[in-house]
């Protein structure tokens, strides 16, 4: 039976420095960390997800703004209020939160953002400067999951590695800091041949395809550490019972909100696994714990602060 890697409790120390830092900076100049979110529609998924970062950011001291615009807004409108945050000296982090409704291209929102202010980390110079292993923000997921994995004394350098999924937002940018971290990184996806085989090669393995519970014990040796960044909804309470048991934590979540959370990864696979990270409380709260600290460093170089 392998450990749980749970994330809150890091999160929750990267956090308590974020707000020291700040409110020192706010004793020295008088000025706090400003972060804006650029939310269009009104996905229920976004919001809720825009809600969690500003109440994460106000408990921190920052300075929190959401820009709500409409679903119906045309893509130099958007990027003309893009450019308006820019511009704008108390917004020091800005995050266009994804996914965009079907006629607005996500890619030229987020590359309207200035550099500076690219808290997120997926701005094509942003991505660029992290392939040359230089200076830049880091993709706030993937930073996540390199801050999870050393904290726990997970070793890198040498060591195999599959990440499933090769989006913009987890798996690419992950597997170049695991490269740049000297690991051997294969990137897996829907059309590799023998994904089980592949994958039950690594020594650690990293799930971010939106497919709940699609990594099962055979995808897995024995031994490794596993980390699942997917988060899916099951509201099946047969399915539900399938994959957790008679767990009384997930009947309650099915009687009080109609679901309950799973990865990308089996629950079986703990019995495998030396570690895997929990669904909920593994990744995601290291994702917001990392755009915190992103917005604190962003805040810093721009007002030009040692």
């Amino acid at each position: 039976m392998g450990v749980w890697l749970a994330g809150k409790p890091l999160a929750d120390r990267i956090k308590a420095d974020v707000a020291k830092k700040a409110a020192e900076y706010k004793d020295r100049t008088g000025r706090t960390p400003g972060l804006a979110a650029v939310l269009v529609g009104d996905n229920k998924a976004s919001q809720v997800y825009v809600r969690t970062k500003e109440k994460t950011s106000q408990q921190l001291g920052f300075a929190s703004r959401i820009l709500k615009l409409p679903a119906d807004i045309d893509a130099r409108a958007l990027e003309e209020r893009i450019r308006e945050l820019n511009r704008d000296e108390d917004i020091d982090g800005i995050l266009v939160q994804l996914p965009l409704p079907g006629h607005l291209d996500p890619w030229a929102a987020v590359a309207a953002i200035d550099p500076r202010k690219d808290v997120d980390g997926i701005h094509p110079v942003t991505l660029g400067r992290l392939v040359q292993n230089q200076d830049a923000f880091k993709t706030c997921t993937p930073q996540g999951v390199l801050e999870l994995l050393k904290d726990f004394g997970v070793a890198l350098e040498g060591k195999n590695v599959a990440v499933i999924g090769r989006s913009l937002i987890v798996g690419k940018p992950l597997a170049v800091m695991l490269t740049n971290e000297n690991a051997t990184v294969t990137v897996c996806h829907s059309k590799t041949r023998d994904l089980p085989g592949v994958v039950s090669r690594a020594d650690i393995v990293v799930a971010a395809m939106g497919r709940p519970a699609f990594v099962t014990p055979d995808f897995v040796k024995e031994g490794a550490v596993v980390v699942d960044v997917g988060i899916n909804s099951v509201t099946d309470a047969r399915l539900a019972g399938e994959l957790f048991g008679d767990d009384p934590a997930r009947r309650k979540d099915l009687a009080d909100k109609g679901y309950t959370l799973v990865g990308d990864v089996h629950p079986a696979v703990v019995a495998k696994a030396a570690a895997l990270t929990p669904v909920p409380g593994g990744v995601g709260p290291l994702t917001v714990a990392a755009l915190m600290k992103n917005t604190l460093e962003a805040f810093r170089r721009l007002k030009g602060l040692d």
